[in-house]
């Protein structure tokens, strides 16, 4: 990513956004939510490169800061709360687009949001259906957004979708870490039993 209509299109692309101008000054764009109205996405160019000012949660702050020499302190922002991404060549457009998602969901009510949450109370050595998790995330109606939340789970380390199963306590075959085995594998490393591909949710279930 390396131009401003490239960044915002992407931004864009989130739901319920739309830019703005605040300063009357065409170097800073903005990409905001509509609902709560805050910005997640600055760009200005500065020092011949254009710059992205991304919220990040602090426990990643400081990660992204010593991954990047090219991802600093927020230039006129929160330095706690915020980085400065300068769009130099060196970051992976992957990365870029990781850390734009990670700034909206932190400003905005997104299901994947809750659900991920949701995910982070399932006790080691428990598991909970899609709909259970679902409902725990504030709607048991979206039980098909859990299962499309988990399978591009960013943080395996901290958001344990292993311990995620169907209503029949089924493992999922098309677990997002290598398949139903490791799935059992890692449950079975947490006390979880598992035979034939499934859990006992009378005995596991929250």
């Amino acid at each position: 990513m390396k131009t401003r209509e490239e960044v915002i299109n992407f931004g864009l692309s989130f739901p319920n956004t739309y830019t703005d101008t605040p300063f009357r000054d065409q170097n800073w764009q903005l990409v905001r939510e509509k609902r709560t109205k805050k910005a997640f996405l600055w760009t200005y160019e500065k020092d011949g490169y254009l710059n992205l000012n991304l919220k990040v949660d602090p426990e990643w702050r400081d990660f992204w800061r010593r991954t990047y020499p090219s991802v600093i302190p927020a230039y006129h922002q929160n330095k706690e709360h915020w980085n400065t991404v300068i769009l130099d060549g060196s970051v992976p457009d992957a990365e870029i687009k990781r850390m734009i998602a990670e700034s909206y969901d932190l400003i905005a009510d997104s299901p994947t949001k809750r659900i991920y949450e949701a995910v982070k109370r399932i006790p080691k050595g428990r598991v909970a259906t899609y709909a259970q998790v679902a409902e725990m995330a504030g709607d048991r109606k979206m039980a098909r957004a859990v299962g499309n939340a988990l399978h591009k789970n960013p943080d395996p380390s901290t958001i344990p979708c292993h311990r995620v199963v169907n209503f029949k306590g089924e493992l999922a075959g098309e677990y997002v870490f290598g398949g139903a085995w490791k799935q059992a594998e890692i449950l079975m490393g947490e006390g979880v039993e598992v035979s034939d591909g499934k859990v006992d949710l009378k005995r596991y279930g929250i």
